[in-house]
């Protein structure tokens, strides 16, 4: 049993509220979680105190932003332990992350013939990116096999990954199945071919403790709105070699050394992939995210959702008709389901009547849904604030939402 929902709740004020006429049970975390009060005043007091551009001006309000956006960039390096504090580059989260190694790195390294390795439940934040490049260079994308259950093998990976790999891009954690893959093997094998190791951190950075040097992957992308941070920030972590190497893909302000009316020259890491004025405030409660979070602990947090995983598929599993997607173990943080015939978005929408938000749709993973042979699943995500009895509540609402339909069929 944990205990932490019960504790942490008082520190997120969306959360003491009613929906229709219900106390709010928020199981939609893996699109997107709610802000503790810290998070909320960080960026008030920052508004209100200390607004200013960064990096430019030398008054005091200046150097009050500039010291508050490079604290955050500090928290973020030491949070994801990073060898160096110019291998993090803030962006507007994990879609901007992954494209801007796609664009800056993968085109400047792919030709016909390479290869690009993912898997079937990649997000398409982590898809569409690399069709593009494959589109643009000729590469091959090739897709490491599911097991029924949705989980991949090192046997397969093995096999898929070969020397003429150039990249290799897999989730940490799937948004549809919970898994956990295997990211720090997949980063030695493809290594050992020669390739890169890319990681889209999304669903992992929130639940689990995150160390880019033990992974070894070479870049690792992750928002900040999916763990208790404000929405269009996040960061892209990049090994220093390869990012000294690569070309920004924005230009303009902030991110250059000397123009002239025919050249210009860039500044250096982090700042040339930053350009013009970066997302100060968003930095700022990124950073104010990052102490709540190590204050609680990252391993506590792992431990309690991965708790209300387990017992929701337990307590889901006994409702006849409802079909569960992904692995009984090796589940972090969600439960997706389909219960009987009904639309996933019809099912939403009856439990929202009882104050229950829940995800219903492809989750934008739509080669996944076809592989599992649905339209539409849908879904619980749970986080630090949430409880058992909130678990108990969906099934039960679950339940009445069998109960309502077998009524009007």
């Amino acid at each position: 049993m944990s205990s932490l929902g019960a504790e942490i709740r008082e520190q997120f004020p969306i959360l003491h509220q009613e929906v229709n006429g219900h106390p709010l049970v928020y199981l939609d975390n893996g699109a997107s979680s709610q802000r503790p009060r810290s998070v909320i005043e960080a960026i008030k007091r920052y508004y209100e105190l200390d607004h200013s551009n960064v990096h430019r001006g030398v008054h005091t309000l200046g150097s009050r932003a500039t010291d508050a956006y490079e604290g955050a960039r500090d928290k973020v390096a030491a949070f994801l332990n990073a060898k160096f504090r110019e291998e993090i580059i803030f962006t507007r989260g994990t879609t901007t992350a992954l494209n801007l190694v796609a664009f800056s790195y993968a085109r400047s390294v792919c030709r016909e013939g390479d290869e690009i390795v993912l898997t079937p439940m990649e997000h398409h934040s982590n898809l569409i990116p690399w069709q593009q490049v494959a589109k643009a260079t000729g590469a091959t994308l090739k897709y490491i096999p599911l097991q029924p259950d949705g989980s991949i093998t090192l046997e397969d990976a093995e096999k898929t990954i070969t020397e003429r790999t150039k990249i290799v891009s897999v989730v940490y954690v799937s948004n549809v199945l919970g898994v956990t893959n295997p990211v720090k093997e997949l980063a030695a094998i493809a290594h050992r071919n020669g390739a890169v190791m890319v990681v889209d951190g999304a669903q992992s950075t929130p639940h689990l403790k995150v160390d880019v040097q033990d992974l070894d992957c070479d870049f690792y992308a992750f928002s900040g709105h999916k763990m208790c941070g404000p929405t269009g920030i996040g960061a892209l972590y990049g090994k220093k070699t390869l990012l000294d190497n690569m070309e920004p893909i924005e230009f303009g302000g902030e991110m250059i050394d000397r123009v002239d009316l025919y050249e210009s020259t860039f500044k250096e890491l982090p700042y040339k992939f930053e350009g013009g004025t970066p997302i100060i405030a968003g930095a700022v409660g990124l950073g104010a995210a990052i102490d709540f979070l190590t204050e609680v602990g990252m391993d506590r947090i792992h431990a309690h959702d991965t708790h209300l995983a387990k017992i929701a598929y337990e307590q889901l599993s006994q409702i006849e008709g409802l079909t569960i997607y992904g692995p009984r173990d090796n589940r972090t943080g969600l439960v997706t389901f389909n219960l009987k015939e009904i639309h996933a978005h019809d099912v939403a929408t009856v439990i929202d009547q009882e104050g229950i938000a829940i995800r219903a749709g492809h989750h934008c993973c739509q080669p996944l849904m076809r592989w599992l042979n649905v339209n539409a699943t849908a879904r619980a995500s749970f986080y630090l604030y949430n409880t058992e009895q909130e678990v108990e509540l969906l099934v039960r609402a679950l339940r009445n939402t069998e109960q309502f339909f077998e009524s009007i069929g």
